[in-house]
C-alpha cells in the first residue's frame, strides 16, 4: 500500500489542483496540506472523508490508498510527439512479422493465454467472440472510443506511398461504404492479468508500451514478444482496446485496469508531427502528455464491450475494425468458422485432458450482429476435430499407453533421443547428455484427411509443426503419430527442462518449426543446429522402424485378427482389378444461392465386380487443407446409380461413369466464391464390409 503522502500528491497531480485550494475546500490551514504531503503527519479519518469529497472520490480509496477510479470524462487519447531528431517510423516493425490474419491472430493470442496460466490444476479458458456493429450500435461504439479524436489522426496518417497507409486508407473506405465494423473480443480467464506497475518492468508494460520484450522464462511458448502484435496487426486501423482483472492488486486494485493503443505510423497533424502511437487512458501525473492506464466504471467497460462476465484473473483484448489480411474471409460467420479450425489445428492437444494432467485449455467462438447471436458459443472439441491424435495424448496422460499395438484403439509409446548441447554460457565440465522425447503412435480413423504425419509439440503442447511422414513400409495402415518433447513429457527432470530451453530457443518468431534459428546458434555451441535436424529425422525414422515391426510380427505368426486389419496390405477383392478409379474431369458453376454445381466423369479401372465409391466434395483454399462440404443434391448420370447409403454404384465392367453433385450451402466452412471444388472418391465402405 502507498504511504499516504504519495498517494495524495498523486491524486493532486492528476486533477491539476494546488496545495492551497485542497486546504480551502478541506478546512484546514496551508501547512496542514504541506504536511500531509511531505509525510510529516496524516489526517484523521474525518479530514480523509473532506479530503476525499474535495478529490470526488472514494472515501474507501482515500481510507485504503488505492487508486480511484476514473470518469470516463477524464479518459482522452494522447498521442507521442516525433522526436527532434527528425526519425520516423512507417509503423510498428513488430506486427510485420506475421500475416495479418486470423488464423495467426488465434495461434498467437491463445499461445499467449497459455504462457500465463495461473499454478493449479484448472485450465485457462479463452474465449473469441465477434461483434458486428451497424446503426446505432456502430455510432454508441464511436462516442465511447472517442472516436472524432482520433479519426484525424488515422485519416492524417493514411499516406498510400506506404505499406501501413494503404491499409489504412482502405480501412476508411471500408468503414465509410460499408457503415459497419466488426470487433473481435479475445478473452482469457485463469490466467495473471496484465499486471506490474504502469511504466517500469512487468506485463502491462510490456504489452500495452513495449516492443519485442517477451520478458518470459522456464516452460512458456513465446520468447520474442511479438505474439501480442498480432492483435494489432488483424485490425485496419492497428488499434486494440484491453481489460484486464489482474491475480496480484495494483494500485489496491485488480478489477477493469483499461487502456487503449492505437499503432499508427509517423504523421503530421495541424502542423505537429507525430511518432504514431496513440494511448487511451487518463493523463499520467508528473508525466504531461502521457497517457496511463485507468481504472474504469462498469458502465464505461459495457460501453467499450469490454465488461468482463467472470471475475477470475486474466485480460480481455478488443481488436476494432478486425479483419483477416489474407483476404479469405470477409463476413461474419466465415470469420466463425476460420477462428474455430484455427484453434482446432493448433491446440487440439492443450484441450485433452486425463487422469495424470488435466487439460490446459478450453476454447469457444461465439458471434453476434448488434447484441443478437448470430453463432451460439461454439466450444472447440479436440475430439471432434482430431480424434486419433486426441485418443494419443488421452491415452499418455492416463498411462495406458502400449509397446506393441493389438487393437484399433491403442496407443504405442516409445522414445525418440534428442542429444543436447552446452549454452555457451555454461563453464562446466558436465556433459548436457540426451533427452528422451515420448513418440505417440495410433491408428488413423477411417476418414482422417491427412494421415501418415506426426505433430511436434513441447510445454504447453501447442503445435509447433505437423510433418508427413515419408518413404513408410509396404502395406501400412495409416496412422497419426504425436511427438512430445521438453515439458510436455511430463518430466521434471534435468534433461527435460534443458530440452524445454534448447527447443525453444531453435523455434521461429512464429514458433511454427524446430530449426537453427540465430538464438540457437547464438546460445548454444557449435552443433546446436545439427542436433535440432537429427532429432526430426530420428522420430519420423522410429515411425519406420515401429511400422517395420508390428508388420513383421504379423507376418510371422499371423497375430490378432484386428492387427492383421491394421497392418496388412489388402489384396484387392478381384484379380482383375488393377490402379483404382480416379477423377478423370470436373466441370462446375456457382448457382443463385451459392452452392456449387458440378460434373464429375470418373475413369474406373476394369474388374469382375461393381465399384461402390464414394464421392467427397472439398473446398480447397490457399491457406488450409482441403475442408470436407456435404451434397445437397447426388444424381448419377451415366453407367452408374445411387445405393441405399447414398453412394455410386458403377455397372459391372465399366471403365467410366458420370454424375453430378450439388454441394449443400449450410456445410460451406467458407464461402463458395472464395474456394474451388474438387471430388474426391474413395471405395464406400459398404464394399469394404
Amino acid at each position: 500500500m502507498k504511504d499516504f503522502s504519495t498517494w495524495l500528491s498523486d491524486r493532486l497531480a492528476e486533477r491539476g489542483m494546488s496545495q492551497k485550494t485542497l486546504a480551502e475546500l478541506t478546512g484546514v490551514t496551508g501547512a496542514a496540506v504541506t504536511g500531509w504531503i511531505n509525510g510529516r503527519s496524516e489526517p484523521r479519518y474525518e479530514k480523509i472523508a473532506a479530503i476525499a469529497a474535495a478529490l470526488n472520490v472514494e472515501v474507501e480509496d482515500a481510507v485504503n490508498r488505492r487508486t480511484p477510479v476514473a470518469p470516463s470524462d477524464d479518459v482522452k487519447w494522447i498521442f507521442r510527439v516525433a522526436p527532434e531528431d527528425g526519425g520516423r517510423e512507417g509503423g510498428n516493425t513488430a506486427t510485420f512479422a506475421f500475416s495479418a490474419s486470423l488464423d495467426v491472430l488465434a495461434r498467437e493470442a491463445t499461445q499467449n493465454s497459455l504462457d500465463e496460466q495461473l499454478p493449479g490444476s484448472e485450465p485457462v479458458t479463452t474465449k473469441h467472440t465477434l461483434h458486428e456493429l451497424t446503426g446505432q450500435h456502430l455510432r454508441d461504439f464511436m462516442g465511447a472510443l472517442g472516436w472524432e479524436s482520433i479519426e484525424r489522426h488515422i485519416h492524417a496518417a493514411a499516406d498510400t506511398r506506404q505499406k501501413v497507409g494503404r491499409v489504412l486508407r482502405d480501412g476508411l473506405l471500408e468503414l465509410e461504404r460499408s457503415q459497419r465494423l466488426i470487433l473481435l473480443r479475445v478473452d482469457d480467464f485463469n490466467a495473471t492479468g496484465l499486471t506490474g506497475p504502469e511504466f517500469e518492468d512487468g506485463r502491462f508494460a510490456r504489452v500495452v508500451r513495449r516492443t519485442l520484450d517477451s520478458g518470459k522464462a522456464g516452460v512458456q511458448g513465446g520468447s520474442f514478444g511479438l505474439g501480442k502484435a498480432a492483435l494489432w496487426a488483424t485490425s485496419r486501423f492497428g488499434l486494440v482496446l484491453v481489460n484486464s482483472t489482474l491475480s496480484v492488486p495494483e494500485g489496491g486494485r485488480t478489477e477493469r485496469r483499461m487502456a487503449g493503443r492505437l499503432e499508427l505510423p509517423w504523421h503530421t497533424l495541424d502542423g505537429v508531427e507525430y511518432a504514431g502511437p496513440g494511448w487511451f487512458g487518463t493523463v499520467a501525473p508528473e508525466r504531461q502528455n502521457t497517457a496511463q492506464s485507468w481504472w474504469g466504471e462498469k458502465q464505461a467497460a459495457e460501453s467499450l464491450y469490454l465488461e468482463r462476465d467472470d471475475s477470475s484473473p486474466g485480460t480481455t483484448f478488443l481488436v476494432v475494425a478486425a479483419y483477416d489480411g489474407s483476404g479469405e474471409t470477409e463476413d461474419l460467420e466465415d470469420m466463425h468458422d476460420r477462428l474455430v479450425q484455427s484453434l482446432a489445428h493448433n491446440f487440439w492437444a492443450s484441450m485433452v485432458g486425463g487422469r495424470l494432467e488435466g487439460a490446459k485449455l478450453r476454447a469457444s467462438v461465439a458471434s453476434f450482429r448488434n447484441g443478437t447471436p448470430v453463432r451460439a458459443e461454439e466450444f472447440i472439441d479436440p475430439y471432434a476435430h482430431e480424434p486419433a491424435r486426441s485418443r494419443a495424448v488421452q491415452a499418455f496422460l492416463d498411462g495406458e499407453t502400449v509397446d506393441e499395438l493389438t487393437d484399433r484403439d491403442q496407443v504405442l509409446q516409445t522414445t525418440v533421443p534428442l542429444e543436447l548441447r552446452r549454452r555457451k554460457d555454461d563453464q562446466s565440465s558436465k556433459d548436457p547428455g540426451v533427452h528422451e522425447a515420448v513418440l505417440l503412435l495410433t491408428p488413423a480413423s477411417d476418414d482422417d484427411e491427412h494421415p501418415n504425419s506426426i505433430a511436434y509439440m513441447r510445454a504447453t503442447r501447442m503445435v509447433v509443426k505437423y510433418k508427413r511422414v515419408g518413404d513408410l513400409p509396404l502395406g501400412h495402415r495409416p496412422f497419426q503419430a504425436v511427438l512430445l518433447a521438453g515439458a510436455a513429457t511430463r518430466s521434471e527432470a534435468p534433461d527435460a527442462v534443458a530440452a524445454e530451453h534448447f527447443l525453444r530457443t531453435a523455434e521461429p518468431p512464429d514458433h511454427n518449426d524446430w530449426i537453427g534459428t540465430e538464438d540457437l546458434t547464438a546460445t548454444y555451441e557449435r552443433g546446436a543446429r545439427q542436433k535440432v535436424m537429427d532429432f526430426k529425422k530420428l522420430a519420423e525414422q522410429k515411425v519406420r522402424e515401429v511400422l517395420r515391426g508390428q508388420q513383421n510380427e504379423t507376418l510371422q505368426d499371423e497375430g490378432p485378427e484386428v492387427l492383421r486389419e491394421l497392418l496388412r496390405l489388402d489384396p484387392p477383392k478381384s484379380t482383375r482389378s488393377h490402379g483404382f478409379p480416379i477423377v478423370k474431369a470436373i466441370e462446375g458453376f456457382l448457382d443463385d444461392t451459392g452452392a456449387w454445381d458440378v460434373t464429375v466423369t470418373v475413369k474406373l479401372p476394369k474388374r469382375d465386380e461393381p465399384w461402390v465409391l464414394a464421392a467427397v466434395p472439398k473446398f480447397l483454399t490457399r491457406s488450409t487443407a482441403p475442408l470436407n462440404v456435404e451434397w445437397s443434391k447426388l444424381l448419377p448420370l451415366d453407367s452408374c446409380a445411387l445405393t441405399p447409403l447414398g453412394n455410386l454404384i458403377f455397372r459391372d465392367g465399366a471403365t467410366q461413369g458420370r454424375f453430378r453433385g450439388v454441394t449443400d450451402i449450410s456445410s460451406h466452412p467458407v464461402s463458395a466464391a472464395m474456394s474451388q471444388v474438387m471430388v474426391d472418391v474413395r471405395r464406400a465402405k459398404e464394399e469394404l464390409s
